[in-house]
């Protein structure tokens, strides 16, 4: 009998592609082949004509127009060429400022500090113990010289929701861009560009229970008229800010899974938050030294963060093999660091690197919550008594 997968807790890592969408999807992987850059014959009509159904429905899925959608290989992407490309257009015009919070994805972080190495002012603002931002903190760092504030929607080791209207009205006054990485809260939060002060957002396929490979770029086209400089040359695709042939199969898939997500939203939304709570209130009856990371409200109903006094996260793992979960410390097999988000929440290191991450997602049912807090229970107990 081959072996029982284990519980897959892990879906702020990835989510699988819902039947519903690989449905959609399977014409475009094969008998609808088509570039939708081929002008000339019925292949290429078809191809693009499933593109523009594609970008028509996630443009009202936000509340923006078709000519401000991007198509990109995933949230990565997306973050580079809002904050690359924000930067030098508009540094030429003497903004030479980026602001962003500590607890920030490395897809965010990483391209700042590249930016750094060019010249770009960098402030990087330390958030409240709970993973909030202090306002005021952010508003005294936004200046007449700031590019863009870049703020995600939804952290996705903690969960924990920033105030995106407060934010985009603080950009707005200094005359800063404000994006926000959104790959965590798309299909989970109503994000709304018609009525909130968001001028780039990023998001990606695989994080709603879409395929791999593909994203989104939100790009304002007026009030304020938001223009980025491409990253990469050639074909002039995406309106000349992202070249390269469009995987017709993954936009359309995309675009399916955006659409099954918002419909399916509030309801969702009662249910995982319901078997957080339940696995929380397991967790924390069966042990003690137990810590909840990050603010309880606002946050994503299907994430629980917590630090466990006195364990040795490896080894937890190492030892609960029936359940797929992850720890809050970006490890490598060379040189094991804490999560540089708990340490932005005031964490000491060894709380930081004993960090359990629950991703509760569409298919997790309440036996499998139940399941995960006892044998989490048993094998913390049985590492405690060795």
């Amino acid at each position: 009998m081959p072996a029982r997968s284990p519980v897959y807790l892990d879906h702020h890592a990835t989510t699988p592609v819902d039947p519903r969408v690989l449905e959609a999807m399977l014409p475009y992987l094969s008998e609808e082949f088509g570039n939708a850059a081929s002008r000339s014959h019925a292949y290429g009509w078809r191809a693009e004509a499933a593109v523009a159904r594609a970008r028509g429905d996630v443009a009202a899925a936000l509340g923006a127009r078709e000519s401000e959608i991007v198509f990109t290989s995933g949230a990565t992407e997306a973050n580079n060429l809002a904050l690359l490309g924000a930067f030098r257009r508009r540094c030429q015009r003497g903004r030479d400022g980026m602001v962003t919070l500590a607890t920030e994805h490395p897809a965010v972080l990483d391209p700042l500090a590249a930016l750094g190495r060019e010249g770009a002012r960098v402030e990087v603002v330390e958030v409240e113990r709970d993973g909030r931002v202090n306002l005021e903190r952010l508003r005294s760092v936004v200046d007449e010289r700031t590019a863009v504030v870049s703020v995600m929607a939804a952290n996705n080791e903690i969960g924990v929701l920033q105030p995106l209207d407060a934010i985009g009205q603080i950009a707005r006054q200094s005359g800063a861009w404000f994006h926000t990485d959104a790959a965590q809260a798309g299909g989970r939060l109503a994000l709304r560009t018609d009525e909130q002060a968001i001028d780039l957002l990023s998001l990606s396929g695989h994080k709603l229970y879409g395929p791999k490979g593909v994203g989104v770029l939100f790009v304002r086209g007026s009030r304020p008229r938001v223009q980025l400089e491409p990253l990469m040359y050639g074909g002039g695709h995406e309106r000349g800010l992202r070249s390269g042939t469009l995987p017709v199969a993954l936009i359309v898939g995309f675009a399916a899974a955006l659409r099954l997500a918002l419909e399916e939203r509030e309801e969702e939304w009662s249910r995982l938050a319901a078997l957080r709570d339940g696995l929380w209130q397991r967790l924390e009856q069966g042990l003690d030294g137990l810590h909840w990371n990050g603010a309880r409200e606002p946050r994503l109903p299907g994430n629980l963060n917590v630090s466990i006094d006195g364990v040795d996260i490896d080894r937890l793992l190492l030892s609960l093999p029936e359940l797929a979960v992850s720890t809050g410390s970006a490890c490598s097999s060379a040189k094991p660091e804490p999560s540089h988000v708990l340490l932005a929440l005031g964490l000491s290191e060894p709380l930081a690197r004993s960090s359990l991450r629950f991703g509760l997602g569409r298919s997790t049912t309440a036996q499998d919550a139940d399941f995960a807090a006892e044998r989490v229970i048993e094998a913390v107990r049985a590492q405690r008594a060795g």
